[in-house]
C-alpha cells in the first residue's frame, strides 16, 4: 500500500443529489511485490482522475482512471521489464433505494482514494510482467539467457535406465 494515505472527505465537495465534479489529483500506488521481486509504477506520484456524482439516494457513484507503467524483473529471463496498465474502476455507495450497494473504499462520506487506487492497479496486473511476450526466458538445465542466443541447446542427458544399451556391439 502507498506510504502516504490519501483519503478524501466527499462531503467537502458541497453537490446535491444528481451534481457530480471531477477531481484530478496525484497519488502514491506503491510498490507490489510478486516471487520476492518488487515492482514500480512509473510515473510515482501518479496522475489520477475521480468522478464523482451524488446520487437522489443520498449515495455515491465514483469513478477512477489513471494510467502507469509498472517496472520491474522479467519473470521469463531475469532482466529488465515493463508494462503499461491503464486502470478504470467504478464504485456505488447506496444504503436505500431496495438494494444495498457498500463500497469497501468509503467509510461514511469518507473516500479512501490510495487503498482503492491501489487494488484496482493490482487487479489490473498481468499474470506474468514479462520484457517482452517474446522472450524465451532462461535455460532450464543451465541458466543461460535464452534471448541472448535463441539456438542455445544442449546434449540430452541419457538415462542411467538405458546405459546397458551403449555396451552392445553389433557386427
Amino acid at each position: 500500500m502507498a506510504s502516504d494515505s490519501l483519503s478524501f472527505d466527499l462531503a467537502t465537495l458541497g453537490l446535491s443529489p444528481g451534481d457530480g465534479k471531477q477531481l484530478e489529483l496525484e497519488l502514491e500506488l506503491g510498490e507490489f511485490e510478486f516471487a520476492d521481486e518488487l515492482y514500480r509504477p512509473l510515473p510515482d506520484p501518479c496522475a489520477v482522475s475521480v468522478s464523482v456524482t451524488r446520487m437522489s439516494s443520498g449515495g455515491w457513484a465514483l469513478k477512477l482512471a489513471f494510467e502507469t507503467t509498472m517496472r520491474g524483473t522479467c519473470m521469463r529471463c531475469l532482466g529488465p521489464a515493463e508494462c503499461k496498465i491503464a486502470v478504470e474502476v467504478r464504485e456505488v455507495d447506496q444504503i436505500d433505494g431496495g438494494e444495498e450497494l457498500e463500497s469497501p473504499y468509503l467509510d461514511g462520506s469518507i473516500l479512501l482514494l490510495d487503498r482503492w487506487a491501489h487494488d484496482s492497479l493490482a487487479l489490473a496486473l498481468p499474470t506474468q510482467v514479462i520484457c517482452s511476450p517474446q522472450c524465451l526466458g532462461l535455460c532450464p538445465t543451465c541458466g543461460f539467457d535464452i534471448n541472448a542466443d535463441p539456438k542455445h541447446e544442449h546434449e540430452p542427458e541419457k538415462s542411467a535406465r538405458w546405459s546397458k544399451l551403449d555396451e552392445l556391439k553389433f557386427d
